[in-house]
């Protein structure tokens, strides 16, 4: 398994992690990802440190809490073998502080996930959402002093917008505090708006993407067809109001491509994919997930191979769309034949 930097953080990760989503399987989206209880975590942890995926993202809110505790069961004995990736701030109780980044909640989810995680450190923290209730000058002093602690290793966003992830980085600069290494970022053939904003950004500040759901919710699992319905077992039926939208005919039009390359190449829908993703810039790791062990093999084999460059424009060209502004007028080349376009 190949390796590559966590931003500019001087720590590596493997190119695939594995998203512990599907452990627990409590409450209405969680229950249809998976309900995997601790001897079937076991058994995937086993295949993926066997094929040297160490990396194992959770978080506070999957399964109340249930993923970080059947996590944590899972990897007793072998703690120095995994990096343990959790997300915090979103609401994790019925309390009025049980919610955001403030110092007070801060310091009591992470010391809650490193209980249901079984570790007295975390190596790398990421804020599930951005508190702008929160300023965030106390936000990175918190974290700056979990840091020093040595509950946290390294630090990281989800979900946040450009200018969230930048005031950030410049109030961690003027402080000295800790400095944010990662973003955890919805990236797929179906979902390109992290190339907008954040990839240029995180190139410049030196920050990785984690991906989060490279197959599109579902979407690019090879089940999903033009003129077909549903597959039988597809969590899109009880999830599609969660996912992150997709206009249908592009959605068949990227479909159709993968096809074309998979006719190729002798690879899966899926594996395809997710090597498109493992081609672009700033990508520090994938997260796959997997509700069994067909499932996590299956993603396993997309890598120890790698996309032509033809390949890899043709499926650039299906997925390809408008940016919004200010973006287009550069991406189509509006103002200047020296502006690069967009990756």
């Amino acid at each position: 398994m190949d390796t590559r930097f966590l931003g500019n953080s001087g720590f590596k990760v493997p190119v695939l992690g594995f998203g512990a989503g599907t452990f627990g399987g409590k409450g209405p989206l969680f229950s249809a990802w998976g309900n995997t209880d601790v001897a079937e975590a076991r058994r995937l942890i086993e295949i993926c440190l066997e094929a040297g995926v160490n990396l194992f993202d959770t978080a506070d809110v999957y399964s109340d809490g249930a993923s970080e505790s059947i996590l944590g069961a899972a990897i007793q004995g072998r703690r120095d073998e995994v990096i343990l990736s959790t997300k915090i701030s979103l609401r994790a109780g019925e309390g009025a502080n049980d919610v955001g980044a403030s110092r007070h909640h801060l310091i009591r989810a992470v010391d809650r996930a490193l209980q249901r995680l079984g570790t007295d450190y975390i190596d790398l923290l990421q804020l599930h959402h951005f508190d702008a209730q929160t300023p965030v000058e106390q936000v990175m002093s918190t974290l700056d002093d979990l840091v020093r602690a040595g509950k946290l290793r390294y630090l990281g966003v989800s979900n946040y917008s450009g200018w969230q992830l930048m005031k950030s980085q410049a109030v961690a600069d003027r402080y000295g505090y800790s400095r944010f290494v990662a973003n955890q970022t919805y990236y797929s053939l179906v979902g390109r708006d992290y190339e907008w904003e954040l990839m240029p950004l995180a190139q410049d500040q030196g920050v990785g993407a984690v991906v989060w759901s490279p197959l599109g919710w579902g979407r690019l699992t090879g089940k999903i067809r033009r003129g077909q319905p549903l597959p039988e077992g597809s969590r899109l039926h009880d999830t599609a109001g969660f996912a992150p939208p997709v206009e249908e005919e592009r959605l068949y039009r990227i479909v159709d491509a993968l096809d074309e390359v998979a006719a190729e190449t002798g690879k899966s829908v899926p594996q395809i994919a997710l090597n498109w993703l493992l081609q672009r810039p700033t990508v520090s790791s994938v997260l796959i997930g997997a509700r069994n062990e067909e499932q996590l093999r299956q993603n396993l084999g997309a890598v120890g191979w790698t996309l032509s460059a033809e390949q890899v424009a043709r499926l650039d060209q299906a997925s390809r769309v408008t940016p919004p502004y200010p973006y287009y007028p550069y991406w189509n080349g509006m103002f200047s034949e020296r502006t690069p376009a967009p990756v």
